[in-house]
């Protein structure tokens, strides 16, 4: 089995997949390296794809310290993973909290960034809930150390940022949620206190964000309502920034979509590749609808 090792020692589980131009996929807190499967087997056509799971996380270890979990830990680790396979740059593709983690990254490291992918981005980052969000997030911790992650698990099916996915595909949101009750109840807790409990607001770095010209898609499902403001506010504040608005679509946009999100990432690491995704001009963007 593939592992990185991390200098503070942590080793990362990982599956690649295709050879070309890499494309690297960072999951989300319900997700792990299982989760990209569909993104794998597609654009591993024409690109290298790896995947791999976080600290904590089903594969990789499980360390038993708060001070080894975190946003800064997560966005280290995407890092660790380029250095460990001897990438410079990649397309880095982050699904929520791996989209948090893709998003500083980029904002830390754009040398070894080709473009960003940030789906599902957002969620508890306006300032008017960020504070509330923590606090939830925290509580959640504290049930999952005491009910166990297949409780925790359960209870998505009445998610209403999960639930179209359900509807749209029972077999397999049954999948997402069997696989998500694997996952390590201390790892899992440990993530959501340190990770989700403790990260700063997007828009805490707003001058970060205006600075940087690296191409970035955004991809958002009109019906996961805590990332629609939030995947607005990066449009209009990233510079070199489109927006992709899938209908009828929660949270998990790249499992419950996989065509619709396999045909926009493929078309997105196309354009950047051709050099043809690039700012819109000033004049563009005050130009009159009329």
């Amino acid at each position: 089995m593939p592992h990185a090792t991390t200098p503070d020692g942590v080793k990362l589980y990982y599956e690649e997949a295709g050879s070309g131009t890499p494309i690297l996929f960072v999951h989300e807190y319900s997700g792990d390296w299982r989760s990209w499967e569909p993104q794998m087997r597609f654009l591993s056509r024409r690109h290298r794809c790896i995947t791999y799971s976080f600290r904590g996380y089903p594969g990789s270890d499980v360390p038993d310290r708060a001070a080894m979990y975190g946003q800064q830990q997560a966005i280290d680790d995407v890092r660790n993973m380029l250095d460990h396979l001897r990438i410079d740059r990649a397309h880095i593709v982050g699904l929520s909290q791996g989209a948090f983690a893709t998003a500083h990254f980029g904002r830390l490291h754009p040398d070894r960034a080709l473009s960003l992918t940030l789906a599902g981005v957002g969620s508890g980052a306006e300032r008017a809930g960020h504070e509330q969000f923590k606090e939830s997030a925290r509580r959640a911790a504290a049930l999952i150390r005491k009910d166990g992650m297949a409780r925790y698990a359960a209870g998505l099916a009445t998610n209403p940022t999960r639930s179209r996915f359900r509807q749209k595909d029972p077999r397999g949101f049954a999948e997402f949620t069997r696989h998500l009750a694997e996952h390590p109840d201390l790892g899992a807790a440990l993530t959501m206190e340190n990770y989700q409990g403790k990260r700063p607001s997007l828009y805490d770095f707003e001058a970060d964000w205006q600075s940087l010209d690296l191409p970035v898609l955004i991809i958002c499902g009109d019906e996961d309502q805590p990332c629609l403001q939030p995947s607005l506010y990066l449009k209009r504040t990233l510079p070199n920034a489109g927006l992709a608005m899938f209908a009828k679509t929660g949270h998990t946009v790249n499992i419950e979509e996989p065509d619709a999100f396999n045909r926009e990432l493929w078309n997105f690491v196309a354009l950047v590749e051709s050099g043809k995704w690039t700012p819109g001009s000033a004049a563009e963007a005050n130009a009159s609808p009329i």
